[in-house]
């Protein structure tokens, strides 16, 4: 081994309070495997918007007990100079019921109050929603949760909420990156938590910070019942997660008696042994929520991911079988619904690029605005903020990876006030003797049936630079729809068929969006992290009166299958 490798290793082994990750290090020393200790200390497992995520194992490249400690270490240094009175505003910590989480939260907390900063620690899992909302509540400076999320079983990731309740933006991660990159070449402070607690540097959140969600979810304006609640059954599921117990609650308080768990998957499970991939959009995760709703003829089969911050739902059809719906189709509904209750003043709603173009029309008809950002909730919460005004207060938003925000009590998604919101839509359409399909179909009648697809493309070693290549030759006609106009991120500019150009007000993202005519739209985003391009389709066929649903779906999904295969043609491969 080269004494460079030797050092790096040796260093971290002194340092690595966790006998496990010690001993499979140490393994791997012993047996002489240069191969695995180079990959293992090739960097640093990177910190960005999202924080951090990784394979729970040794070494800087992986998540583990040190990377938390100078992680939290660095993020300690960064608040204390950045945020005014940061050491007692605090951070809350909170983490969900994966095999290593509850040290590492322990962890973060024994480093933070050793650096003088109050840290309200909970005393039990919870849902990522809670911490999001615990920011705001206590008026902390930040905000951790550990987490990995829908993430297979191996992973573990950690989460960061800056003082205003949402997720890090930059230049805030890049800035917490450079504390972490100096820390890690430092003495950790830590201190134990018995001693924290004794320097009044703890507080431990017990029940009652759970209560005071629970009965924020239960006030808020925005999740008052219209209807009957008697109607609306549904079976629900944890996925192994953290969200039973709260999702349980706020439907029992908002009336909803019939609600069947999956007692399989109610509990958390680090090992998630019922599910491949815990994931509500992976193919089988949801068969066991289903099978429950069919045992009781419910009317909905729902699901939270594993931390419950997002929801996913299947709606029984006209023949008893169930059929999930997209998260655009949930996120239009929800717009539809919330907005038809909302006063004047609250009508500020909001999606991202990758999402359906559906919800900002019904929000035009409905004599709303709605925003749309780069993709994921940090930008849609922090944009919404921003956007917030006395007379046009935040409402709703949503991404098509089943995410949804309902009123502002949490700036980041929130799976359980989702659960609610939509079990209250279900019941008013209820009483109107309507379904959730009917209600989809008037929808899509009003404004046209819109249809959106995503595709992967790997990239082959020598596939040319595809954004470059667009950027050179950019396309007058895709599928034979004329390219009315075609937004470049990356300079923030919107370039109209006849030339003309008109400045966007987006950070600077490598993604190109055409708009097509016909209202169809493709939208080109290179992955940051692998040899590959997302594209993403939408197709708006109008419906006429002799259309029925599947007429006008079966005209949408031939459209859609033409123009897919005749964008791929058009790429360089």
């Amino acid at each position: 081994m080269n004494t460079h490798l030797q050092h790096q290793v040796n260093q971290w082994l002194q340092q690595d309070p966790d006998p496990k990750t010690q001993q499979a290090l140490q393994t791997l020393v012993d047996n002489q495997d240069e191969a695995a200790l180079t990959a293992m200390f090739s960097g640093r497992l990177a910190f960005g918007t999202a924080g951090l995520r990784g394979v729970v194992g040794p070494g800087p490249m992986a998540m583990n007990r040190l990377v938390v400690r100078q992680t939290t270490a660095g993020l300690g240094a960064y608040l204390l100079s950045q945020i005014s009175h940061a050491a007692t505003r605090g951070v809350i910590i909170g983490y969900d019921g994966r095999h290593d989480s509850y040290v590492f939260a322990h962890d973060a907390a024994s480093v933070l109050t050793a650096m003088g900063i109050t840290v309200r620690l909970t005393t039990q899992v919870a849902a990522t929603p809670l911490v999001a909302f615990g920011v705001k509540h206590f008026n902390a400076a930040a905000g951790i949760v550990v987490t990995a999320s829908h993430n297979p079983p191996q992973y573990n990731g950690y989460k960061v909420y800056w003082e205003n309740g949402a997720q890090i933006i930059p230049p805030h991660d890049s800035g917490i990156a450079a504390r972490i990159t100096q820390a890690a070449t430092q003495t950790i402070p830590f201190m134990e938590l018995s001693a924290a607690k004794a320097q009044d540097k703890l507080i431990w959140l017990k029940d009652d910070f759970y209560q005071t969600y629970r009965q924020g979810v239960h006030s808020a304006s925005e999740l008052q019942q219209y209807a009957d609640p008697k109607s609306v059954s549904l079976a629900y599921t944890a996925m192994h997660g953290v969200g039973a117990n709260m999702a349980e609650a706020v439907l029992h308080d908002a009336g909803f008696k019939q609600v069947y768990s999956v007692t399989a998957q109610r509990e958390p499970d680090g090992d998630f042994p019922t599910v491949n991939f815990p994931n509500p959009e992976e193919k089988g995760a949801m068969d066991l929520v289903i099978t429950e709703a069919k045992k009781h003829q419910a009317m909905l089969a729902c699901a939270n991911d594993p931390d419950a911050d997002r929801f996913a739902v299947a709606v029984r059809t006209a023949d008893n079988d169930y059929k999930m719906l997209t998260g655009d189709q949930v996120g239009v509904l929800f717009g539809d619904y919330l907005l038809s209750h909302a006063p004047a003043h609250q009508r500020l709603v909001g999606t991202t690029i990758v999402s359906s173009s559906l919800l900002s029309k019904v929000a035009q008809s409905l004599h709303a605005s709605c925003y749309t950002t780069l993709t994921g909730f940090k930008w849609l919460m922090n944009v919404g903020i921003n956007k917030c005004e006395a007379d046009n207060q935040f409402l709703f938003a949503y991404e098509e990876a089943l995410g949804y925000t309902v009123g502002s009590m949490v700036w980041d998604k929130d799976g359980l006030s989702s659960l609610v919101a939509f079990a209250q839509l279900c019941a008013e359409l209820a009483e109107k003797g309507q379904t959730v399909w009917d209600k989809l179909e008037q929808i899509y009648r009003q404004h046209g049936f819109h249809l959106n697809a995503q595709v992967s493309i790997a990239l082959k070693a020598d596939t040319p630079n595809i954004g470059e290549f667009l950027r050179q030759q950019p396309p007058t006609a895709i599928a034979d729809y004329a390219v009315l106009s075609c937004d470049d991120l990356s300079q923030s500019l919107r370039t109209f068929a006849n030339g003309t150009t008109a400045v966007i007000d987006l950070p600077k993202s490598d993604v190109l969006i055409y708009c097509l005519e016909n209202g169809a739209r493709v939208i080109v985003r290179p992955s940051g992290t692998e040899p590959k391009i997302k594209c993403y389709y939408e197709v708006v066929e109008t419906m006429n009166v002799t259309d029925t649903w599947e007429s006008a779906q079966q005209r949408a999904e031939q459209a859609m299958s033409q123009f897919i295969q005749a964008h791929q043609a058009s790429l360089p491969s």
